[in-house]
């Protein structure tokens, strides 16, 4: 399986998921993101205060990430996409990614909801189909991180990271 050529760390911390051989892909041919994906992953940590203090536009777990592979040359990207049926163009952008970097995209979705999700796939596979990327990484919260929520009283909001907030 390519998922253990995950570190270790990211393997008993994270609930991971691949489809297609994506960490061979992203290995083989996409290095550098990948070593900047397993670093980003490698250096987060969900921090308490980052869960019971309101982060307005984005949560500060997005801010982390985001920020960290901004610094990587890792970029914000809104696809300018069209359709053309009987020689009529209509213009079809697709939904931004929030990290993208030579053909690989990363979507972060920490409270995600269903229909976010399934926008962010259906992007992904648009992208794909187009050839506009090669991979792409959705960071999610898992479900198990609730009752952590709850306890904090930040409620209900909807990953893929396990472990103790610091």
């Amino acid at each position: 399986m390519s998922i253990d050529l995950l570190p270790a760390f990211m393997r008993e911390n994270y609930e991971i998921h691949e489809w297609k051989h994506a960490c061979v892909i992203l290995k083989e041919d996409f290095s550098n993101e990948w070593q900047d994906v397993i670093s980003v992953l490698t250096t987060f940590r969900l921090r308490k205060s980052w869960i019971t203090n309101p982060g307005g536009r984005k949560s500060k777990n997005s801010e982390f990430i985001d920020s960290f592979l901004y610094e990587k040359e890792w970029i914000e990207k809104e696809f300018k996409t069209q359709a053309v049926v009987d020689e009529k163009t209509t213009d079809s952008p697709t939904h931004k990614v929030d990290c993208f970097k030579n053909r690989v995209a990363l979507e972060i979705e920490w409270n995600n909801k269903d229909p976010f999700y399934d926008r962010d796939l259906n992007n992904f596979r648009l992208l794909f189909d187009l050839r506009a990327m090669s991979a792409g990484v959705i960071l999610t919260r898992r479900d198990e991180l609730q009752g952590i929520f709850n306890e904090l009283g930040r409620g209900s909001s909807s990953v893929c990271i396990n472990g103790a907030y610091e």
